[in-house]
């Protein structure tokens, strides 16, 4: 038998193989991806291993890659290597047997973020335009540019008349963007112009620039609102300061002229906003920019602070989303009609009852709802809710449905807490208490305590349940808390606006109701109820755990001294992530179910990352942050011990108590 790489563990001879790169991934692609995926996973029912070469100084050797996750790995390698057109590589035997852990880690840092950095350019726009979401009845691929913005009605224009293969319409929107005129457009969609930045080319000469985003990946191809927050964490820990400054140069480009920062840079999402994480975004960007520009990072700043200030006001504290009676404030967008972003079948099982009723197809009775013809209250009062689920980012969950623009959430009225102190101690600190607006006003730090400390006071006299020890979302219609419980009761801990008696309560209420195998659940089962073919599961409930819910809790728990809660919940995720990327070819996806363990989801919307063939070149957006973020979590002993085996058999380790070892 030839020998394997086990084989030859205690052997400090390095060794290299010569492959023929297409005939090498011929071979295993027929041998061992059985079910013809073009990805080898333990799902495969191949022998698993494959016979090889080796050239060294001893003359040529041939020797076995045995194991799902070294067949993978020379499957990327090659796969990587055809797409440069090489036509034999020599690989080295560390490549393939890789710590997964730091090969997942150096892929997401030096391959993954590059693979999702967009610009709306030329070459961008080529990209950009294939929206799989569309479905109005002109695709062409279009770039809607704001009124206040001629450079950019310039710059466009140019890239149409240079690119007539791209056949770009570029159309201006109007000066006041209501809901009716949104809705207008929906058969005419398009891509949304972000900022650009003025410089000069070799020779002097002025020139615009498209300023680069990071698009959460997979169909979602565009600068996203709350993902572009978790994003950014993972730039700033791969040291990718500039494209995450970029990230905030682009949020306060939307305030500017879309009046928001938009669920998505597209025509259809232009009254939809998503949960604000501005302020610490730009604070997180500014403690990493280049010391000796003290000055210039200052007016920087103050710039992303004015566009938060704006957004808070006219968004937040603005009808329809400030609740006056209690003074909490709600996820309520402004638009009108069905959603036109959702598959054409989506609402079928919604507009069915009414279609009957009136004797119509499906399709005529959409046409004429979206249309005006028919008109109907009680779809208007969905679609209101099922915008607001849309804008709170969780969509969907039965936390939310059919009341969540009737609901104060504790998400985010707790990131409405942090945007008020975040206001309050940049004036004071940063600032000297002499803050001024862009309409030439100056304002200081008092108000924004104030506020903040009213609606903490607030969030404790409506959403404190002193019984359950955890917070609710409180409904503003009912005059009620909620009875769902959410795993959001921590980013009070995040936004520090919980007292230390009521987080001791939470932190340990939540450990006890929401940690699984792989990490934190949405929701508990419990609050989900019962799943029936009649009553589908909904892909932010219980059992499915979500990156930006562990990066909020791991932060809020380390904010208020629970760090081995915060360590064990980040070795979990980690833990459950590296054992899907050894097991599935390399996957990195959106969500997974972490009480089964699996990404392999039978739920609405499906799992976006998972389809790639050969080599996966994007991961997902926030899921390569939480990845790169939690290492940041684990102590030199436990990343030492985590490699997949290592990890599958040393889980149980980690009790609630506090993981083993030296944590």
């Amino acid at each position: 038998m030839a020998p394997t790489l086990r084989d030859h563990e205690k052997s400090n001879k390095p060794r290299k193989f010569l492959i023929d790169v297409e005939e090498t991934k011929r071979l295993i692609l027929e041998q061992e991806d059985t079910d013809g995926d073009l990805q080898i996973t333990v799902n495969d029912a191949g022998p698993k291993v494959l016979e090889v070469g080796t050239a060294n100084s001893g003359g040529y050797h041939k020797f076995d890659i045995r194991g799902t996750y070294m067949l993978s790995n020379l499957l990327q390698e090659l796969a990587l290597a055809s797409g440069y057109g090489r036509k034999h590589i020599v690989i080295d035997e560390a490549r393939l047997n890789e710590n997964p852990v730091n090969r997942l880690s150096r892929m997401i840092r030096h391959h993954f973020w590059d693979g999702l950095t967009r610009r709306i350019d030329a070459e961008g726009l080529e990209l950009i335009c294939k929206d799989p979401k569309n479905r109005g009845t002109d695709l062409r691929p279009r770039v809607y540019v704001p009124h206040g913005d001629p450079d950019a009605w310039e710059y466009y224009s140019a890239i149409a008349k240079a690119r007539p293969h791209l056949n770009l319409q570029v159309e201006r929107l109007p000066k006041d963007i209501t809901p009716q005129w949104v809705k207008s457009i929906n058969d005419k969609p398009g891509i949304l112009a972000l900022a650009t930045r003025r410089g000069q080319d070799e020779h002097g000469n002025s020139t615009l620039t498209a300023v680069p985003f990071v698009v959460p990946g997979g169909r979602f191809n565009e600068m996203y609102g709350w993902d572009s927050y978790f994003e950014s964490l993972g730039l700033l820990a791969d040291g990718r300061v500039e494209l995450a400054r970029g990230m905030v140069d682009n949020f306060a480009y939307q305030i500017e002229h879309y009046g928001k920062i938009l669920n998505a840079n597209r025509s259809y999402y232009l009254t939809r906003s998503q949960p604000p994480f501005l302020t610490d975004m730009a604070l997180k960007v500014f403690e990493r920019l280049p010391a000796e520009r003290e000055a210039e990072n200052r007016e920087w700043l103050r710039g992303a602070m004015q566009a938060a200030l704006k957004e808070y006001h006219t968004v937040w504290m603005a009808d329809p989303r400030l609740d006056r009676k209690s003074g909490l404030s709600c996820y309520h967008p402004t638009g009108i009609g069905m959603p036109p972003e959702t598959e054409a079948s989506h609402f079928d099982h919604l507009l069915d009852p009414y279609a009957r009723k009136m004797g119509l197809t499906i399709r005529e009775y959409a046409d004429g709802y979206n249309s005006g013809t028919i008109v109907e209250p009680e779809l208007d009062a969905y679609f209101v809710h099922d915008r607001a689920v849309r804008e709170s980012g969780h969509d969907t969950t039965y936390r939310l449905e059919k009341r969540c623009a009737n609901l104060a959430t504790v998400d985010l009225n707790a990131l409405l807490y942090r945007y008020e102190m975040d206001f309050a101690m940049t004036i004071r600190d940063i600032f000297n208490d002499q803050f001024e607006l862009a309409d030439g006003r100056v304002i200081k730090s008092t108000p924004y305590f104030a506020y903040a400390e009213r609606r903490r006071m607030l969030i404790d006299r409506y959403c404190w349940n002193e019984e359950k020890g955890l917070y609710f979302d409180y409904d503003i219609k009912l005059e009620e808390q909620s009875n769902y419980e959410s795993v959001t009761a921590l980013w009070m801990l995040w936004a520090g606006c919980a007292s230390p008696e009521k987080a001791a309560r939470v932190a340990a209420t939540s450990v006890e109701r929401f940690e699984a195998t792989g990490g934190l659940v949405s929701g508990t089962e419990e609050s989900r109820g019962a799943i029936s073919l009649d009553r589908p599961n909904r892909q932010w409930d219980y059992p499915y755990g979500w990156a930006p819910h562990q990066m909020m809790a791991w932060r809020g728990l380390e904010q208020y001294g629970y760090i081995d809660d915060a360590r064990r919940l980040a070795y979990r995720w980690l833990y459950t992530i590296t054992k899907s990327f050894v097991d599935f070819n390399g996957v990195v996806p959106e969500k997974f179910d972490i009480v089964s363990m699996t990404h392999l989801v039978k739920v609405e919307y499906g799992n976006v990352g998972v389809d790639f063939k050969l080599v996966p070149r994007e991961g997902f957006g926030w899921m390569n942050a939480s990845y790169q973020l939690g290492l940041t979590y684990l102590s030199s002993h436990m990343r030492l011990k985590a490699t997949c085996n290592g990890m599958w058999q040393r889980w149980k380790l980690f009790s609630r108590a506090g993981p083993a070892g030296d944590v």
